[in-house]
């Protein structure tokens, strides 16, 4: 090809770049299997998010052929896509560095393939066409990368954002709750020294029972405390996301919860046919921590056969599980269930002292807030004097659902 063509130079190039576009794709794939912290399914894990390096291909070959003023930022639909790809790395926790990473290999790979085709083609540009169209595909890649970066900023802000939200609830949510009875044990103590209430043997029995009874509220309250203090992830840290088998964990937390459950004659079933997920394990297990001690808590005692048990139930999407903690407990009021898994609601406060129960109204609304970070969603079903049926629907691979919400 001679001399006559130098100045078609970016067209060459562009036209080449949509021939091969499919080729250059599978080169970028292959690069950014080793890049990025998933597995290699899910750098693109489904068709749409796929045909995102086709298309800003393809979107680039038009700028290196026509560069009119700012013509990849006005193409919506691939903007869209780099936002699409900014949420996408957020979703799988890759770093700022890696996202970098990610569009240096693509510029790498097609200033390889420009030269390549200059090698074969045998063309003979003059050397201002060549650095201009490789100004071409640098702003090309500058446009849709800032794109990119800046949704991953965004995300990423939020996150924060929401994390700090999040513990600002959780400081005064602890303040509020420990204030009572704390409140309480030094208005108790104080009235135990005095010499006409230690002369007073039912009074003296009473405020020892307050005492004993606010400082077990106060001790399961550390305990819940305890377990969300795990949960309280930095945007920048990693949750402990791991397969695991759900009868497994169902097992665990019948262990831990085999003296309450004894103690008020409930029997905990775990059923076969539990599956294996992909889940944060540490939040997994306080769901059914507080579902099943919430169960044994309020248990029938007018019924001579108590239980409560983890079984499978049918979800309404294949890429979800769900799992049902069903008990036949006491039932909840069909006119509190709304507002179950608020904070600080509790649907029998009226009936501690019969069922000898106490509680601050935090442990559904734990549940509530675990199933929402690990992306599902939770249903209740009861109905009084005859029981309680909590659903949770989860993704059976996080990653995945997070792209697809993306």
């Amino acid at each position: 090809m001679g001399e006559s063509t130098a100045a078609d130079f970016g067209e060459i190039i562009a036209t080449r770049l949509r021939a091969e576009h499919v080729a250059l794709s599978a080169r970028w794939l292959e690069r950014l299997r080793a890049l990025l912290p998933v597995a290699a399914s899910e750098i693109f894990p489904s068709e749409n998010l796929l045909d995102h390096i086709p298309s800003l291909i393809q979107e680039i070959a038009a700028y290196v052929q026509a560069p009119g003023e700012q013509a990849v930022a006005a193409n919506t639909a691939v903007i869209a896509k780099a936002k699409e790809l900014g949420e996408l790395r957020h979703a799988q926790r890759a770093s700022i560095h890696q996202l970098l990473a990610e569009y240096r290999l693509l510029g790498a790979i097609l200033s390889s393939f420009v030269m390549e085709e200059f090698d074969r083609l045998e063309v003979s540009p003059v050397a201002r066409d060549v650095i201009e169209v490789n100004r071409r595909l640098s702003d090309a890649l500058w446009m849709l990368l800032q794109t990119t970066v800046d949704t991953f900023i965004s995300e990423y802000t939020t996150t924060i954002a929401n994390h700090t939200s999040r513990l600002e609830g959780f400081n005064r949510m602890v303040s509020h709750e420990l204030r009572q009875p704390l409140a309480t044990l030094l208005y108790a103590i104080p009235l135990l020294k005095d010499a006409v209430v230690r002369a007073d043997g039912d009074k003296q029995q009473h405020l020892f029972d307050v005492l004993e009874r606010n400082g077990r509220a106060l001790m399961d309250m550390m305990g819940k405390l305890e377990l969300v203090s795990r949960l309280q992830i930095s945007p920048t840290e990693t949750p402990d996301v791991q397969l695991v088998d759900v009868a497994a964990i169902g097992h665990e937390v019948g262990r831990q919860l085999r003296e309450m459950a004894e103690a008020r004659g409930v029997a905990i079933t775990i059923a076969d046919g539990l599956p294996s997920i992909t889940i944060e394990v540490a939040r997994l297990e306080l769901i059914l921590m507080n579902l099943v001690s919430n169960a044994i808590k309020y248990s029938d005692p007018a019924k001579s056969i108590r239980s409560v048990a983890i079984e499978c139930h049918q979800p309404s999407e294949p890429a979800f599980v769900a799992i049902a903690v069903r008990d036949n407990g006491i039932g909840i009021p069909q006119e509190s269930l709304a507002g179950v898994f608020s904070r600080f609601v509790r649907a029998h406060s009226d009936r501690d002292g019969e069922l000898g129960v106490s509680g601050s109204g935090l442990g559904l609304a734990i549940v509530g807030e675990c199933v929402e970070a690990i992306g599902g969603r939770i249903g209740i079903d009861s109905r009084e004097g005859e029981g309680t049926t909590v659903v949770v629907t989860v993704p059976r691979d996080p990653a995945r659902a997070a792209s697809a919400d993306a």
